[in-house]
């Protein structure tokens, strides 16, 4: 059963607040997928919301890496590890797990991290519920609107 949770409307100008709220209400999820058409704006919004929680590594997308990985000091002063993960350019599942991407599942999984899913359909039956599915649509040039399901 999916459950609706929350609903953003964002431009550049107030994506930091966006990503605040996000994080204010969603930390306690370990699995976001971020789906959304080309240019919609995952990555973007990924980047803002490793700001927000001051992530020291360069973000950027890992179209072509498949995983990148961040780290950041959680409230309790211990590291803690995203993986951002870009499905786009998968041809299968094994490429998923031959290249990690299962691992850093698993982890987030346990709750020792988190990831960043860029693409999710690409490979979504790799996802285990609970997890948040995150849709991002271009409302204008500048506007978005994300709305976010728990999918248990």
């Amino acid at each position: 059963m999916n459950k609706d949770l929350l609903t953003l409307y964002y431009t550049l100008d107030n994506i930091d607040e966006s990503a605040r709220q996000f994080w204010e209400a969603l930390h306690n999820y370990s699995v976001f997928a971020f789906s959304g058409d080309m240019g919609a704006g995952k990555t973007t919004f990924i980047h803002h919301l490793c700001d927000y929680l001051k992530v020291q590594d360069v973000v950027s997308s890992p179209t072509f890496a498949l995983i990148n990985e961040y780290h950041f000091t959680g409230p309790d002063s211990t590291d803690k590890t995203i993986y951002h993960l870009d499905w786009y350019r998968l041809k299968d599942g094994a490429e998923a797990i031959s290249a990690g991407m299962e691992d850093c599942l698993d982890m987030a999984g346990k709750g020792t991290a988190f990831c960043f899913i860029e693409w999710p359909e690409k490979a979504i039956y790799l996802l285990n519920p609970p997890y948040l599915w995150i849709n991002i649509e271009p409302v204008s040039i500048t506007q978005r609107i994300m709305t976010i399901k728990e999918v248990r």
